[in-house]
């Protein structure tokens, strides 16, 4: 039987997602952070595993098994589960040998990433719920995982990014050609090609020519409906974690850039979570001046999008001009043993428990409807 002291969490992880894999390494980095101090005894955890074909399940078996994705065949610590939308409940549905049982939950952490995790889907049955959740809301997550509408907002809020276009599957299947020689009048190669609603790199490529340009509008389409254009900047890749509510923006803290070295041509996903041979440099090979632009470039972005509780905020810092230019916010970043994120709120004294301690609090003293 749990105690009134503890909080009754429930961790979300796998998903429907291209960054399934992701997610389970994330989540096992949680759970063995929720076994330590300040968060050992604090939380009672329940692990919500979402297979790849949406079935979800509840997991009691050991985090080594969530992060080499085997939970999944572990019978023996599996059980469907559902979460009830009834928020007089507050409860995760869990399916016994004689019937469906309420296991009562207080707060959830959505260690998902991309579709179904970061798109203001699964936050949106948290809302309907009536359950506090780690980070981002609703509006705010699917803001920043689409492209175009955070470029948009953006643009209005005043976060300088570099020269974009976009273009939707109807156009580019009408008369591709037509649409192509719009976005080369507007950018010079070479011209990167996303998707955009994608996360981690996923569908993204570089494109020379109008061949290439070609080739990554499929591999794009592949992903979603909307492809973006960008401007290639030649320059530095770095990175601000930020954390805080905007209910009280003067808590909103973002921590001292970090900069990635890419160990291909661009940081790709598998130098994000496979292959490892990328770097990270804390703080960014740049001076204190732009170090503080940064940070507080960062800080308007995460307000101007309407985040909470966390996002990882990266920019590219140009060459030659000095120019920082906001790429995008990713609002449940990576917390893999080689992502920046938590690495970098580790530089700022925050250990990983006490990381996930302070997301957990914000989660429960976040202002009702404010976002």
């Amino acid at each position: 039987m749990v105690e009134d002291k503890q909080i009754r969490l429930a961790l979300f992880f796998g998903g429907v997602s291209s960054e399934h894999e992701v997610s389970c390494v994330s989540a096992a980095a949680w759970l063995r952070a929720l076994g330590q101090p300040p968060c050992a005894g604090r939380y009672a955890v329940t692990a919500v595993g979402i297979t790849k074909q949406g079935r979800w399940l509840r997991y009691t078996g050991p985090a080594d098994r969530v992060e080499d994705g085997s939970w999944e065949t572990d019978a023996a610590h599996s059980a469907p589960c559902a979460l009830s939308p009834d928020r007089t409940l507050r409860a995760l549905l869990v399916k016994e040998s004689d019937g469906w049982r309420e296991q009562p939950v207080d707060v959830a952490v959505p260690v998902l990433h991309g579709k179904n995790g970061e798109d203001g889907t699964i936050q949106g049955l948290f809302e309907l719920a009536g359950l506090p959740y780690v980070g981002c809301g609703v509006l705010a997550s699917a803001v920043c995982m689409d492209k175009v509408v955070a470029n948009t907002v953006m643009d209005a809020s005043g976060v300088p990014h570099c020269a974009w276009c976009f273009a939707v599957r109807a156009d580019l299947e009408a008369d591709a050609d037509k649409v192509l020689d719009t976005v080369e009048a507007k950018l010079p190669y070479p011209i990167f090609v996303k998707p955009a609603n994608a996360g981690s790199s996923v569908g993204i490529s570089k494109a020379r020519d109008r061949a290439e340009l070609r080739k990554a509008v499929d591999v794009a389409l592949a992903e979603d409906d909307k492809v973006v254009f960008e401007e290639f900047i030649d320059g530095q890749e770095v990175e601000c974690a930020a954390i805080g509510n905007p209910d009280a923006p003067d808590t909103v803290f973002t921590t001292h850039p970090g900069e990635i070295l890419a160990g291909a041509e661009f940081y790709t996903y598998d130098d994000k979570y496979k292959n490892g041979v990328s770097q990270v440099l804390i703080p960014a090979r740049l001076s204190q001046a732009k170090l503080d632009e940064v940070q507080a470039l960062a800080r308007r972005a995460y307000l101007a999008l309407g985040c909470a509780g966390l996002s990882r905020c990266d920019f590219f810092v140009q060459k030659g001009t000095g120019r920082v230019l906001c790429n995008e916010l990713n609002t449940f970043p990576g917390f893999t043993a080689i992502s920046m994120y938590p690495k970098l709120m580790e530089k700022e004294g925050l250990s990983f428990s006490a990381l996930a301690d302070r997301l957990i609090h914000l989660a429960l003293t976040k202002r009702k409807g404010a976002y």
